[in-house]
């Protein structure tokens, strides 16, 4: 659970004030929402290098600068049926990596597991969600 927001004063160039608030008017949110959630990617992405944050309709996410979200590497990883470095190394091949690149994922996914988790169960329930509906079509052709 995240903590209360405690008030900060920040110091900004004009220039750069107006950007922060065109962007959040964008996204319909207040300036300081989208500063803290900046600043917080931002400190990831300095504790992880290789991670970016990639939005999309779900909302934003941990991914590798050249791959796929660490969501999705975590499942691979699990899919693969092997423990550690053979682990990592399936998962390598699969999508065309290194392994220092699944490495990176995995160090992320220890450090914000809770995160990463609540995608994999958000696309699990997503996936069941579309089967049970392509199911109910099947059914009403037949």
């Amino acid at each position: 659970m995240a903590s209360p927001p405690n008030p900060f004063s920040l110091r900004l160039a004009s220039s750069l004030r107006s950007r922060l608030d065109a962007h959040a008017r964008r996204r319909r949110e207040s300036s300081s929402h989208l500063a803290a959630e900046l600043i917080d990617e931002g400190l990831r992405m300095r504790e992880h290098p290789g991670i970016v944050f990639r939005g999309g309709p779900a909302g934003r996410r941990a991914a590798l600068a050249a791959g796929p979200d660490v969501w999705e590497l975590v499942e691979t990883i699990r899919g693969t049926g092997r423990r550690g470095e053979a682990a990592i190394a399936a998962t390598a091949k699969w999508g065309g990596l290194s392994a220092a690149a699944v490495r990176v994922a995995v160090g992320y996914y220890a450090e914000h597991r809770e995160e990463v988790e609540s995608w994999i169960a958000e696309n699990r329930a997503e996936a069941r969600a579309a089967r049970e509906a392509w199911e109910r079509a099947q059914e009403a052709l037949a």
